[in-house]
C-alpha cells in the first residue's frame, strides 16, 4: 500500500493535536521552521502541512503572531460579507504568507464561507489585488508637497518605500510598467511627484521619466527585500548562517586567482550587503542624476 506524501502525514499528526484537545483554538500550531525540525523535511513539505490544514478550515494565520488553532465553525461569528471585510482578510493572508498563497480559496476559508460568495463581492483575484494595492497606499498620508523638488523626491521615495516594507507583496503587485495599477490611491501618489517637479524646467516627458525612474528604483529594492525574505523561508537559514555555510565555496573560487579586482576591494574588510543602506547609497545618487539633468536644462 502506497504511503501518503510526507506533507500529508505531517497535517495527520498535527490534526490529531487539534481534536484532541491538546492544542486549543488561539493556540500556536507548530510553524514551518519548527516542522522541518520535528519531521526532518524541506520547508516547502511543512509550507503543504500548514496548507492542508488551512484548506481544512482548522488553522488560520495571524498577523504578527504565526499559524493558531481556528474556533470550531460553530463558533465562528456569522460571515457578514462585504468587500471591506474581504480586503482587509486578503491584506491579512497576503502580508503574512506571500500573495502566491492568497487565492480566492484560501480566503473563502479564512472567511468561513464559499469561494462562490467572495464572486458577489469581488469577481475575481485580479481585481482583489487591485483593492488591496488601493487600500494600502491610502494608509498613510503623503503630506503636503515640499517646495523643493529634491526634498519631496525624496520624501516621495521613502514614503513609497515604507508602503513596500509594510506589505512586501506590493512589489510584486506593481511589476508592470505598461500596464499600471488603475488604482486612485497609487495615482495620487504619482500626482503628489509630479507636483513636486510642477516648477522645474523639466518637460512634461522628462518629468513622467523622472517619477518612474524614482519608482523603478524604489521597486527594485523592494523585490529585492522580497526574494531575500522568501529566500529566508525557504531555507530556514538567516543570512549569517546562509554566508557561513556559503563562504568557503566563495573562498574556493577566488583562490585561483581569477578575480583579483573583486578581491582587492572585499580583501582585509568587513563588508555586508545591508539593502538599507544600498538604498540610502544609490537614492543619494539617483537624485544626484535628477539634479545633473535639472541643471542642464536649466542652462
Amino acid at each position: 500500500m502506497t504511503s501518503p506524501p510526507p506533507y500529508l502525514a505531517i497535517a495527520a499528526a498535527i490534526r490529531r493535536r487539534i481534536l484532541s484537545g491538546e492544542l486549543s483554538p488561539g493556540d500556536l500550531v507548530p510553524s514551518t521552521r519548527a516542522i522541518t525540525r520535528e519531521w526532518g523535511v524541506a520547508m516547502a513539505t511543512a509550507s503543504k502541512a500548514l496548507a492542508a490544514l488551512r484548506q481544512e478550515g482548522l488553522v488560520h494565520p495571524e498577523p504578527g503572531v504565526g499559524t493558531v488553532v481556528a474556533a470550531p465553525a460553530a463558533a465562528r461569528p456569522p460571515t457578514g460579507l462585504t468587500r471591506e471585510r474581504i480586503v482587509r482578510t486578503a491584506l491579512e493572508l497576503a502580508d503574512s504568507e506571500g500573495l502566491a498563497a492568497l487565492t480566492m480559496r484560501r480566503l473563502a476559508t479564512s472567511l468561513n464561507t464559499s469561494t462562490m460568495a467572495l464572486y458577489r463581492h469581488v469577481p475575481g483575484k485580479v481585481e482583489l489585488v487591485r483593492l488591496m494595492t488601493d487600500a494600502v497606499c491610502g494608509e498613510v498620508p503623503l503630506g503636503p508637497a515640499p517646495t523643493d523638488w529634491r526634498t519631496g523626491l525624496e520624501q516621495g521615495a521613502r514614503w513609497l518605500r515604507g508602503v513596500y516594507a509594510r506589505h512586501r507583496w506590493l512589489a510584486q503587485a506593481m511589476a508592470a510598467f505598461t500596464r499600471p495599477v488603475a488604482a486612485p490611491n497609487a495615482m495620487a501618489y504619482m500626482e503628489w511627484i509630479l507636483g513636486v517637479l510642477r516648477n522645474t524646467p523639466l518637460t512634461p516627458f522628462e518629468k513622467i521619466h523622472t517619477h518612474l525612474l524614482l519608482f523603478a528604483y524604489v521597486q527594485g529594492v523592494a523585490m529585492a527585500d522580497d526574494l531575500e525574505e522568501q529566500a529566508r523561508q525557504d531555507s530556514g537559514m538567516s543570512d549569517g548562517e546562509w554566508m557561513d555555510q556559503n563562504e568557503p565555496r566563495f573562498d574556493a573560487i577566488s583562490s585561483g586567482g581569477s578575480y583579483p579586482l573583486l578581491d582587492a576591494v572585499t580583501a582585509g574588510t568587513d563588508f555586508e550587503l545591508d539593502l538599507e543602506t544600498l538604498f540610502e547609497f544609490g537614492l543619494r545618487r539617483t537624485l544626484d542624476g535628477i539634479a545633473a539633468m535639472i541643471d542642464e536644462t536649466s542652462g
